[in-house]
């Protein structure tokens, strides 16, 4: 791909007569052109983090999006609820970028100066730094669409996805309403504290896991517990399916896919003497490939009623899909690890491991190709934290090293662009 270069404010890219690509012209230059923008793109973020949202209620934070994106000259577009799609560029769609907005249900505990003022809610998760990060891409990407004489030779799209953090994901809508229509293949980033800043975590393959919730409610005639035969033992039924049914997935299922059904609480009577007529459980499945997932959605409800049933109790199963696993494909991968290398350096990529948590940008990837990589938030020889936590802090040089390894990223999709 050529083009001339008209001027550019930021960094020393000199008027050219003619330009090799995008990529070499902005290699290494990405963020000198981010300069002018990086101090007021870190007060967003800590806006937004002071602000944040929960799932499907993020009216201001879409708001805040779609007035710093029309700023730049761009034109987004307002998804049914909450959410935005922006487009930059011209011509056919090269790649789609996707950032969530949501927060979550937790304190903010951090010590930071722009805490949450939302009592009970914070971004533990990054999304902050997610949709940032996106803004300041798509800011980048439109400067450099003016100021190339033949612009970006392609779009790019901004996909501000709400609602990551409730089951099954607010991906599933933001494709409904056809953020995905003419797109190829999509990419994003996802913090990890567990990553020093300026390093990306990759994975060919799966990076996330699969994420169910499941729920067994038993119910029976109770009685005195001097007379357990007289009743159906719902408290003892209730410790069979609580012990046997994860060991039956494993059993059942290949070791290789990695199921794993976890109770995280169990529920039943209310006094010593008394045989209760009703008991629940609830709990977590996870699986680190789709065959996994798939069968053991297959087998769970076979599985519960044989536990259960010698016991004569009545059984009702609440198995909730969430998402299946993220599985980065290897040229999405690739691409993006291409373009991090020219951006950043070789060293700056490590091979990440694979989650057991989920998250809902797989529901893109079961529609197009993509894939996810890992942001590092942590400061060197700092303190390592952990996600969903309110005591999370980002190091806000991920905020830049997110942006360059976006754009760089977008612009060599554009440079493969057919």
């Amino acid at each position: 791909m050529s083009a001339h270069l008209k001027s550019v404010a930021a960094g020393d890219l000199v008027n050219a007569d003619r330009a090799d690509d995008l990529i070499a012209l902005t290699s290494g230059r990405i963020a000198e052109l981010l300069k002018p923008r990086y101090h007021a793109l870190t007060e967003f973020r800590r806006d937004l983090h002071q602000h944040p949202e929960l799932s499907n209620q993020e009216y201001l934070t879409t708001q805040k999006i779609i007035e710093a994106l029309r700023s730049t000259g761009l034109k987004p577009k307002a998804l049914g609820g909450t959410g935005v799609v922006c487009d930059v560029g011209s011509g056919p769609i090269a790649l789609a970028l996707r950032g969530d907005i949501d927060a979550l249900p937790v304190p903010d505990r951090t010590t930071t100066t722009f805490r949450s003022v939302n009592p009970g809610v914070a971004h533990a998760c990054g999304h902050d730094v997610h949709a940032t990060a996106l803004l300041g891409t798509g800011q980048v990407l439109e400067d450099l669409h003016q100021q190339l004489s033949g612009g970006l030779g392609g779009t790019i799209r901004l996909i501000f996805q709400p609602a990551e953090e409730v089951t099954p994901g607010g991906a599933i809508s933001v494709i409904d309403q056809g953020a995905l229509d003419e797109v190829p293949r999509i990419l994003a980033l996802h913090c990890d504290p567990n990553l020093d800043v300026g390093k990306v975590g990759t994975r060919i393959g799966a990076i996330t896991a699969a994420g169910d919730t499941v729920r067994v409610v038993l119910r029976g005639k109770g009685g005195h517990t001097s007379r357990p035969h007289l009743t159906q033992d719902l408290v003892f039924a209730l410790a069979q399916v609580a012990t046997q049914v994860p060991t039956a997935l494993a059993r059942l299922i290949d070791a290789r896919h990695s199921v794993s059904l976890v109770w995280g609480t169990i529920s039943s009577g209310v006094a010593p003497n008394v045989v209760p007529g009703s008991g629940s459980l609830s709990g977590t499945l996870r699986c680190l490939d789709v065959d996994g997932w798939h069968q053991a959605a297959e087998l769970l409800p076979t599985i519960v009623e044989q536990i259960a049933g010698p016991y004569g109790v009545e059984v009702e199963l609440d198995h909730k899909r969430g998402v299946p696993p993220v599985v980065n494909t290897e040229i999405e991968m690739g691409l993006m690890e291409a373009a991090i290398r020219e951006e950043l350096g070789a060293n700056s990529i490590v091979l990440t491991p694979q989650s057991m948590g989920g998250e809902d940008f797989a529901w893109y990837l079961t529609h197009v190709p993509g894939a996810m990589a890992r942001l590092g938030t942590r400061t060197p020889g700092g303190t390592t934290y952990d996600i969903h936590q309110g005591d999370y802090e980002v190091d806000e040089r991920a905020l830049g090293y997110g942006i360059r390894v976006l754009t760089a990223s977008a612009l060599k999709a554009l440079e493969e662009r057919p």
